[in-house]
């Protein structure tokens, strides 16, 4: 028997479960940062995620530091983000160091370095400890689920997009897949904040394709941290031997490959890196599994024998999400490049911004198809300027900028493309967020020497 190449599916009516003035699809970051910004100033709101849990990859895929949220002293990324780390430190599962400790010293270098939050894109000797939080994944759920609560959101979990619902050049809703087969949500406006440009791409936006390292994230238990510590500062040579071999065992990985978090004991491993693998593959992401847990297998063997601390080391969880860091990248009304981000350039409609970097709205806004507005790592960007943009609480600000913008739209009575960027700037100021209007001195110099 030939097998086909394809098969036809039957035509059929989809049941409309839902509609309101917004639909986000993806409830990452950036997806829930849309939401809850565009409920809170009026908006009703649907949040479609495909797992039973809010987050995407800071608590699915265990992304356990947010970082690139300041620039030297100066914090760049607040709003919804600032929000979201405040409700977990109440919580007790977010660790921020304190602003008198955000400067380059021995001392308070060994004392938050294995917490991740220091600056690892400088140059001095030690890096600063900078503004940046270390958090626990089941904390970034819970906070997640009392924002987009409290916002009056319509959140609807176990919902796999499908395709989207587009008429003359507009999208009017989404189709998703869920157990009770298939449902459609309809929306004056659409956010696709999927990561991998699911809806604009199916959509017929213009968009690119690339691939980067991809990482099985995880948590060992059992780790007696001080020790490890000790061992790392009194006895370096043993260390870097130990160290060197853990990272080759594990063929790649960040140059501290476990940190602390805020359970005692437990350690988060954003390790092992695995090049070569397509993010949007089935066979490549179900291979990346595989291959990812043989590695974490040869590590614990390995550390348990030898590296003082992790005697007693066993396996907490291995994250739900694979780590894809880069699928496909939307080409919008402005591409952001890596002269862009390197040169700290900054835009009159910057509505976003990360370490030292800014996000035009041009960048949100796709090609072709009216009242679609993307927000996450999957924005408008070459390859080589999304490797060095695309950290969590940067995507928090576009989520929450598409957010109000979309609020701005409807309340206008306005395409989301005609948005007066002044009063989403305004917005966003008004909130708490920093939307980048007032840029650094650096960003103004590179602002007149580039235009």
């Amino acid at each position: 028997m030939t097998t086909p190449n394809f098969v036809t599916e039957p035509e059929g009516q989809v049941p409309v479960v839902a509609s309101s003035d917004l639909v986000v699809v993806g409830g990452g970051p950036a997806g829930i940062s849309a939401a809850v910004a565009a409920a809170r100033n009026g908006l009703s709101v649907t949040l479609l995620e495909r797992y039973p849990y809010l987050g995407g990859l800071a608590s699915g895929g265990m992304v356990l530091v947010l970082d690139d949220m300041c620039d030297g002293p100066e914090v760049t990324v607040r709003g919804l983000c600032s929000e979201i780390i405040d409700r977990m430190t109440r919580m007790d599962l977010c660790v921020t160091p304190p602003e008198s400790d955000w400067i380059s010293d021995s001392a308070k270098f060994r004392q938050w370095a294995r917490w991740g939050v220091y600056n690892f894109h400088s140059h001095q000797k030690p890096q600063p400890v900078c503004y940046a939080s270390a958090f626990d994944p089941d904390g970034f759920k819970r906070a997640a689920n009392d924002m987009v609560a409290e916002a009056g959101v319509t959140l609807r979990l176990h919902s796999w997009f499908s395709r989207p619902i587009v008429e003359d050049g507009t999208i009017k809703g989404v189709i998703c897949e869920t157990k009770s087969g298939r449902q459609a949500v309809l929306g004056k406006v659409v956010i696709d904040a999927t990561g991998d440009l699911d809806v604009a791409a199916a959509a017929g936006s213009p968009h690119t394709t690339g691939s980067f390292i991809v990482t099985t994230v995880f948590r060992l238990g059992g780790i007696d941290t001080e020790e490890a510590e000790r061992f790392e500062y009194e006895e370096p040579e043993a260390f870097s031997a130990l160290d060197r071999e853990a990272k080759r065992i594990m063929g790649g990985s960040w140059e501290r490959w476990w940190l602390k978090t805020p359970l005692p004991g437990i350690v988060w491993c954003n390790c092992p890196h695995m090049a070569g693998f397509d993010g949007l593959s089935v066979e490549h992401l179900t291979n990346a599994d595989f291959k990812g847990r043989q590695r974490i297998a040869e590590l614990i063997s390995f550390i348990r024998a030898k590296m003082p601390g992790f005697q007693n080391a066993f396996v907490v969880d291995v994250a739900p999400q694979i780590g894809v860091r880069q699928s496909r990248l939307l080409e919008g009304e402005y591409v952001l490049t890596k002269e862009d981000v390197a040169t700290r350039r900054h835009f009159a409609d910057s509505v976003a911004r990360g370490r030292d970097y800014y996000y035009p709205y041009r960048t949100l806004l796709p090609k072709g198809v009216s009242q679609l507005l993307v927000a996450g790592r999957h924005y408008s960007s070459t390859a080589a300027a999304q490797r060095i943009s695309r950290e969590i609480p940067p995507c928090m600000a576009m989520g929450e900028a598409t957010g109000v913008a979309a609020a701005l739209s409807i309340q206008a009575g306005v395409t989301v493309d005609k948005v007066d960027v002044r009063k989403v700037q305004d917005m966003l100021r008004a909130q708490g967020a920093d939307p980048g209007d007032r840029p650094s001195a650096n960003a103004t110099l590179q602002m007149a020497a580039a235009e």
